[in-house]
């Protein structure tokens, strides 16, 4: 079964590869949907941009013709070829208004002045025009180019041409007209173009959503692969991408079908492993079962020679080697069988159990196996009940306690304590101010025959080493898994001076899966 730091760093794995928080300053962060609409929006304000520029343009033009137009026939109705010479009109006015617009500009201008002129009215009068505009029209080239000029009535469009008497007529059309009709082609264009760029913005919006869907879908599938427990025990990876989103004639089709290809190699390598992950365990559990038969046989024997025979110093010290070591094999047989039954998922036989009488008994057996430790209790006034195994309980118990005992040096206290958490959980830690575990094989405790030091390999342990593994580097594997058969957890902080067990179980009533009550 995966340990408990196996699975945080799996976590941790998981929520390092989701993605990282979007924010609208790192566009990298952005949805792929977020980034078309985007662009597409983009491109659609630059063409908008680019025919209202051409638009205006050709306009302006186009109007600037018109009144040039305009322009040359009011200076021709101006210029008379008839007109006698300045200072001689007969009774006629030089610069005749007739058939002229309302605020067209009339001008003559003799010896560098500006001799009559002035801006045409609705009543066909003429309003004088100011100093300023008087400045405006002498500094006018006489080359019958038409110009754009300010004026005190506005902006006018003004033509000088010098006549054959020598005098300059200047003629001008106010360009309001003309301003008022590009304004208005700009705002129209300005609103018809938002209206289009919304409507389309929102359609684009509906159309790539639909589009990215199938993508969407293919990332649902990976995430729900990796959020299976493909570590440990028989998986079933039913997860597959539709065939609707897996047709390889597109490409998403293509990474679908990729993908499924992919989960199809992965499924069949489960499968090869659970398969032989289950020979193996028959092989352990059968193999142990036929162990026991000759070690209690060798057990006997040796107790039988012990008590019929007489041997040397040196032959009674090795036939109680022999003893020992076939204890020590025995104890490892049982602990191979019970990892056995518990891979296999037997169910548990559970009853309510008492912790803070479960902890009394077992420091109580560990305190007569090491007087030369320090043992303390730290229990609350309220029994702590949980559903549990009595006798596995214990076991796991027993195996912290001995791994205290056996790894920290004489002297080192050990506590023991069981709690509650907020949510109600039992907690009971096992606490020691040893020599703590290596940084570098915390991760590792749980594992089934490790050890923090390969040279120890057959030796109770050491100091220096706080509860460490055991001797068949079995017990804390043991501990790992009867509790999370039991559903909680088991969890181990280290540094030197200070060592803790925590161990978390569902309280009372919450039986786990799978287990039974017992009758």
């Amino acid at each position: 079964m995966p340990s408990p730091h196996s699975t945080q760093s799996q976590s941790a794995e998981r929520r390092s590869a989701e993605p990282q928080r979007r924010s609208w300053l790192k566009p990298g962060t952005w949805h792929l949907r977020t980034r078309l609409i985007l662009l597409a929006m983009t491109l659609l304000i630059a063409i908008c941009g680019a025919v209202g520029v051409a638009s205006y343009a050709s306009m302006d033009a186009f109007l600037t013709r018109q009144l040039d137009g305009q322009l040359s026939q009011a200076a021709a109705r101006s210029n008379d070829p008839g007109r006698p010479p300045s200072g001689g009109f007969n009774g006629r006015d030089p610069l005749d208004s007739r058939g002229q617009s309302v605020g067209t500009l009339n001008a003559l201008i003799l010896n560098g002045q500006v001799n009559s002129g002035g801006f045409l009215t609705s009543n066909t009068m003429r309003s004088p025009l100011s100093s300023g505009d008087k400045q405006v029209l002498l500094a006018l080239e006489t080359d019958a180019q038409p110009v754009d000029r300010t004026l005190s009535n506005g902006d006018y469009r003004l033509i000088a041409v010098r006549t054959n008497f020598g005098d300059v007529l200047v003629t001008g059309l106010p360009l309001a007209a003309q301003q008022s009709t590009l304004a208005s082609l700009v705002w129209t264009f300005v609103f018809v173009s938002l209206a289009g760029l919304l409507l389309i913005g929102l359609v684009g919006t509906v159309l790539i959503r639909r589009t990215m869907k199938p993508l969407e879908q293919l990332s649902e599938v990976a995430t729900r692969v990796s959020q299976l427990p493909l570590d440990a025990g028989e998986v079933a990876l039913a997860v597959r991408v539709p065939p609707s989103n897996s047709n390889p004639g597109t490409e998403v089709g293509s990474v679908g079908h990729a993908l499924n290809l992919m989960l199809d190699n992965v499924a069949s390598a489960l499968q090869a492993r659970q398969k032989s992950e289950t020979k193996v365990r028959q092989f352990v559990a059968d193999a142990s079962h036929e162990l026991r038969t000759p070690l209690t046989a060798i057990r006997g024997y040796t107790e039988l020679l012990r008590m019929t025979e007489s041997f040397t110093l040196d032959g009674a010290r090795s036939l109680a080697r022999v003893q020992s070591q076939s204890e020590r094999m025995t104890a490892l047989v049982e602990d191979l069988l019970l990892l056995a039954r518990l891979d296999e998922g037997q169910p548990l036989k559970l009853s309510e159990v008492d912790l803070n009488h479960l902890v009394v008994e077992s420091v109580s057996d560990e305190k007569v196996m090491g007087p030369e430790h320090n043992w303390r209790l730290e229990l609350p006034a309220e029994p702590v009940l949980v559903d549990g195994d009595p006798s596995q309980l214990r076991q796991v118990l027993i195996n912290l306690l001995s791994n205290a005992r056996k790894h920290t040096p004489p002297g080192t206290t050990v506590v023991t304590g069981v709690g509650k958490t907020a949510a109600g959980a039992a907690v009971v830690t096992v606490t020691d101010d040893g020599g703590g575990i290596p940084p570098e094989f915390v991760d590792q405790v749980f594992a089934r025959f490790a050890r923090a030091d390969a040279s120890r390999a057959g030796t109770p342990g050491g100091p220096g080493i706080s509860a460490a593994e055991g001797t068949s580097g079995l017990g804390l594997s043991i501990v790992e898994s009867i509790v999370e058969a039991h559903g909680g957890t088991v969890t181990v902080t280290s540094r030197p001076g200070r060592t803790q067990f925590i161990l978390q179980l569902p309280p009372a009533g919450s039986t786990p899966q799978g287990a039974t009550p017992s009758s």
